[in-house]
């Protein structure tokens, strides 16, 4: 267990302290304890996150950049098939096609509004859950309260993606965008480096540096522990990236 410091009781993290997660992480990780108390953090995060995805959604970009596709899919449906089947079958085409479109709209809302937040509920919940294994494993005495706080609080680096996120949306005027350096490279290349985003990048540190401070893993064990990770999770995100590209 973390001893008490030396200058008395410490002051449990609260809500009004997650800003410190941007200026003195160490400062806030050093508050925390295994307690729930970082339940209220983390409905306001989610809640962050829902307005922000409802406020991409305002934007119109989805339904603008799904009107674009949907109507490059009639035209070049028209062109193909215009004279090759009778007028009713290419209108039942073209109506399929077009309920495809509305259905990739409302799924893509959702997944803003809805998925979003969700997860970065499963994912806290998965991240904190391998930790307290690693911990376990160590010889420790793992405590799940404070490895979810350090999670929820590292989350709150997240906001500032999202938000860097609307503003390259609004920007480029389509919501296909990321925070990776796979924006650098040519439009429509495939490449590594959608693994590489440096606010998932900054998010391990953040938890490297909380489950030192927190005495959960040691200094060395924490970077091995997280650099594993980070790299892992790049990897499928990457992947993922590289197979819708």
């Amino acid at each position: 267990m973390r001893s008490e410091m030396a200058d008395g009781p410490k002051e449990a993290v609260r809500l009004r302290h997650a800003l410190m997660v941007y200026t003195s992480p160490r400062r806030l990780f050093s508050r925390v304890e295994d307690t729930g108390h970082y339940g209220l953090a983390l409905v306001a995060l989610l809640g962050l996150v829902t307005l922000i995805g409802y406020a991409q959604n305002q934007t119109g970009l989805i339904d603008r950049v799904v009107d674009q596709q949907t109507e490059k899919q009639l035209a070049a449906l028209e062109t193909a098939q215009g004279d090759l089947v009778d007028r009713v079958q290419l209108r039942d085409q073209m109506d399929a096609i077009r309920k495809t479109g509305v259905f990739n709209k409302t799924i893509t809302r959702l997944g803003k509004v809805v998925l979003l937040p969700t997860w970065f509920l499963a994912s806290f919940l998965l991240i904190a859950s391998m930790l307290y294994a690693v911990v376990a494993l160590t010889g420790r005495k793992p405590e799940y309260h404070t490895l979810m706080s350090i999670c929820v609080y590292a989350g709150f680096l997240e906001l500032v993606g999202l938000i860097v996120q609307s503003g390259m949306m609004v920007y480029y005027r389509t919501h296909e965008v990321s925070t990776s350096l796979g924006m650098l490279a040519p439009v429509g290349e495939k490449s590594f480096l959608y693994a590489i985003d440096p606010f998932r990048i900054w998010f391990w540190i953040l938890v490297a540096i909380g489950l030192t401070v927190t005495q959960q893993l040691s200094r060395r064990m924490a970077i091995v522990t997280c650099t594993l990770a980070a790299l892992i999770a790049m990897g499928v995100h990457g992947a993922a990236q590289y197979v819708g590209t």
